[in-house]
C-alpha cells in the first residue's frame, strides 16, 4: 500500500499535463530567474520525447542534444511537434520545435544513432571516483518562489563542493515526479531534466548579484543512463566578455556515460 501511494503521489507530481495535443505547464517547471518562466530542463526533455517518439524511436539511440532557447520559456501551454531532417537506416537528424500563441520559444535537433551490439571501452564500466547518492545527504531544498518549483519537483544530494556557494561542484539529481503526467520518463528524459542544472550547481557568482543564464544546451551520450539518479560533475568559466560555459560530466551508478555544455549570458542584476 505504501508503495502504491508514493508512485501515485509521485506520478502526481508532473512537469507537464496533456491537453489534447499540447502540454499545460504546471508550477513545477518554475525556474530561478522568474516565477512566470520555466527552469529550462523540462522544456528540453519535452522536446527530446517529441524526437524519441518519432517513427522507429526505440530502434536509435540520441546520440547528441541540442536545444537552442529562442527567448523564456513560460509556464503556460505548450505545443510540440517534431520531423525527421535527414532520414537514414543507420544515423538520423531529428528536429523538434517547442512554440506557444505567440510563435516558437525553442528548437532543438538529435542525431539519432541505429542500436547495434557493439564492444563497450573499459573505462566506460569504471565506477565514479565520488560517493554515490545513497552514500551523502540530501542538499537543503532551495525555494525561490514559496512554492512548487523546478526545485521541488527534483531531489539533490551533493557529493561535492557547495550546491550554492560560488565554485564547482558535484550533485546527483533524481526527479521526484515525471514528465508528463501519466507516464514514465524515459532515460533521456531524465538526463535532459537534469543537464541544464550545470550551471546552476557550479556557479561562480551569486544569484543575487548576477544572471547567468544559458541560451541553448548540448549533451552528448554514449551510453543511455541505468537507474533513477543522473550526477552533474560541473565546472562554470566566466570570461571577460560577458560569456561564460558551463560543462558537465555526466555520470550514473556505473560511471561516466556523456557530457553536457551550456553557452552563458553572463549579466550584473
Amino acid at each position: 500500500t505504501d508503495s502504491r501511494q508514493r508512485e501515485s503521489t509521485r506520478m502526481s507530481m508532473a512537469f507537464y499535463v496533456p491537453e489534447g495535443d499540447r502540454f499545460l505547464s504546471t508550477d513545477y517547471t518554475r525556474g530561478p530567474w522568474d516565477p512566470l518562466y520555466q527552469h529550462a530542463g523540462p522544456p528540453a526533455a519535452l522536446l527530446g520525447r517529441a524526437i524519441e517518439r518519432l517513427a522507429g524511436g526505440d530502434q536509435f539511440l540520441v546520440a547528441r542534444f541540442t536545444v537552442e532557447l529562442l527567448r523564456s520559456i513560460p509556464v503556460h501551454v505548450l505545443a510540440v511537434d517534431a520531423r525527421l531532417v535527414r532520414p537514414g537506416k543507420r544515423v538520423q537528424l531529428a528536429e523538434a520545435t517547442l512554440r506557444d500563441d505567440e510563435g516558437d520559444i525553442a528548437i532543438a535537433r538529435a542525431w539519432r544513432i541505429r542500436r547495434e551490439d557493439t564492444a563497450p571501452e573499459q573505462s566506460a564500466a569504471e565506477p565514479a571516483t565520488f560517493p554515490g547518492p545513497d552514500e551523502v545527504t540530501s542538499a537543503e531544498e532551495f525555494d525561490p518562489w514559496g512554492g512548487p518549483s523546478y526545485f521541488s519537483a527534483v531531489e539533490w544530494r551533493i557529493a561535492a563542493g557547495d550546491f550554492m556557494a560560488p565554485g564547482p561542484a558535484t550533485v546527483w539529481m533524481r526527479m521526484n515526479g515525471v514528465l508528463v503526467e501519466g507516464e514514465q520518463p524515459s532515460p533521456l528524459a531524465r538526463v535532459l531534466v537534469a543537464a541544464d542544472s550545470g550551471n546552476g550547481v557550479s556557479m561562480e557568482l551569486s544569484l543575487k548579484t548576477h544572471r547567468f543564464i544559458n541560451t541553448e544546451l548540448t549533451v552528448h551520450i554514449f551510453r543511455e543512463p541505468v537507474g533513477e539518479w543522473i550526477c552533474l560533475d560541473a565546472r562554470t568559466r566566466i570570461g571577460p566578455g560577458g560569456a561564460g560555459l558551463a560543462t558537465s560530466t555526466l555520470v550514473d551508478a556505473s560511471g561516466r556515460f556523456g557530457i553536457a555544455n551550456q553557452a552563458l549570458l553572463v549579466r550584473a542584476r
